[in-house]
């Protein structure tokens, strides 16, 4: 069964390791429920909803409940750790063409597995973050920027609920009070902007098991998240593990990292954007990509990599201000647009002795299919109480056909409100229509500057503008159903109440 939310347990123990001689080992014990930082509230700030929906999760894990395992056949149950950047668009990956930026790491994974030519995201970070933990459309349950409504079932959840140890480490940017990774199925985190916005990257604030963690000895946020999650690792390398890794590189603001001639091990406050450049920005990603190394080197020493499901991907495009070489011609960041440049994303899949050694699919795939992906190959059981809208992509990952998807849909408002800015498409690998009609031919309009006129649309490309429609028609008519009202999204976190707080 899926476990219950107790909300009034005391929260184990909980180490942060560093390599780094300098940094401190923390050993977190919250034993009050009434501590600020082990609150009994969500951000929706009501014990009765998030008893409400505890008690949903227990119900759908009953036998004969409400739940629909993924898998017929009994199932091996590998580790699976899932990496995802911030702003890191799918041009600064090696692997995929890129000469201008340095990802070695990502780059083996790539040829010890698979790599996806088609993979999207949102334009922006929190409506990726709900779809990719969620397995839903954000026309499903995309409230507003910031927030995971807490009736919501993610993956970490579904994975706890099969048997998983599980962990979220990196950025959270999903508000929830500090107990919100708990109450979306993770046992144990280390994350950065959780109910605060201390700084991310040289002498960060954290946030570990429900205490408050400053550091001022010259850390550095990035290292200190993943050296929580090798921790997390070794403990639990017998596994099974899931472990989620939504990371803070390299998102803005562009400074320096330990690696960069310039690194100040003294600085206190995140860098202004007139001092941000793509020198550092190019830094950070090659930053990224060593954290990345050094997660899948930590599980070839354990000996435990072939059983091991290792996933790369981003949350959107690259930011705007950053223009990047790729094959020959200049790409500038998309984020928080529509277009390629913002949506399509690197995807890299790594399963040593179970996925095919330097594959390239052309399948498509968006972010509501890693849930149902992830919960076939642990095993895992969906809720059936809603609709899921991703659809698994194991079998493909195996070197089988599979049922890849014939479009992809957006739905996309970064304030959440349902009105008349909403954006909406549907596309195939070639084509793209939006909802008020704009009809795109991706290869040679990647900026989408020329929509199709109607001479240029001959019965081939009005079948798939057809389809397409379809599939927008047939969404936009299920957005009426959306649950949630957004006067219960107020956040109610308790952010001015005094929490547990230590200095590393």
């Amino acid at each position: 069964m899926i476990e219950r939310v107790d909300l009034s347990s005391a929260v184990s123990n909980a180490v942060c390791t560093s390599s780094n001689a300098n940094r401190c080992v923390t050993s977190v014990r919250a034993a009050s429920p009434k501590s600020a930082t082990t609150s009994n509230t969500f951000w929706y700030g009501s014990l009765r909803e998030t008893t409400r929906r505890a008690a949903v999760i227990a119900l759908l894990a009953t036998a004969g409940g409400e739940m629909a395992s993924v898998g017929a056949a009994p199932i091996a149950r590998p580790n699976i750790v899932l990496m995802m950047a911030d702003d890191m668009g799918y041009e600064c990956v090696g692997a995929n063409g890129s000469t201008f930026y340095q990802t070695p790491h990502l780059d083996r994974l790539a040829r010890s597995g698979m790599r996806f030519e088609h993979c999207y995201s949102q334009p922006i970070c929190t409506p990726s973050r709900n779809q990719i933990m969620t397995g839903r459309y954000n026309t499903r349950n995309y409230v507003r920027f910031g927030l995971l409504h807490p009736r919501e079932i993610t993956f970490g959840n579904v994975m706890k609920q099969a048997g998983y140890r599980t962990c979220v480490v990196g950025k959270w940017q999903l508000k929830g009070g500090v107990n919100g990774p708990r109450g979306f199925g993770f046992d144990e985190y280390c994350l950065w902007q959780l109910t605060r916005r201390p700084t991310r990257y040289p002498n960060p604030g954290l946030e570990i098991n429900g205490t408050e963690v400053d550091y001022r000895k010259g850390e550095y946020g990035p290292d200190l998240v993943s050296d929580y999650l090798v921790d997390f690792i070794k403990r639990h390398q017998q596994g099974p593990f899931f472990a989620y890794y939504p990371m803070i590189l390299p998102h803005w603001p562009f400074q320096p990292t330990p690696d960069s001639a310039d690194w100040d091990p003294q600085e206190r406050k995140e860098w202004p954007r007139r001092k941000w450049n793509r020198k550092h920005f190019r830094e950070m990603v090659a930053y990224a990509d060593k954290l990345v190394g050094k997660v899948d080197n930590t599980l070839r020493e354990l000996g435990i990599r072939e059983n091991t499901l290792l996933i790369f991907t981003c949350d959107n495009g690259t930011y705007k201000g950053i223009t990047s070489p790729f094959r020959g011609k200049p790409v500038r960041g998309g984020k928080g647009s529509t277009p390629n440049a913002g949506t399509h994303v690197p995807m890299i899949a790594s399963w040593p002795g179970t996925i095919p050694s330097g594959g390239v699919t052309q399948d498509l795939i968006d972010f509501s299919d890693l849930l149902p992906t992830l919960a076939e190959a642990g095993g895992g059981q969906l809720p059936t109480d809603r609709k899921i809208d991703g659809r698994s992509f194991l079998p493909q990952l195996k070197g089988q056909p599979g049922n890849p998807r014939d479009w992809v849909f957006c739905w996309y408002q970064r304030n959440g409100k349902r009105d008349g800015n909403v954006k909406r498409f549907a596309r195939n690998q070639n084509y793209k229509l939006y909802h008020d009609g704009r009809f795109f031919h991706i290869p040679t309009d990647e900026l989408e500057k020329r929509g199709l006129t109607p001479d240029q649309i001959d019965t081939t490309r009005a079948a798939v503008r057809d389809q397409l429609k379809a599939v927008i028609d047939t969404l936009y008519a299920e957005e009426g159903s959306f649950p949630y009202k957004r006067e219960a999204a107020a956040d109610r976190s308790g952010k001015n109440k005094k929490k547990k707080k230590k200095n590393a």
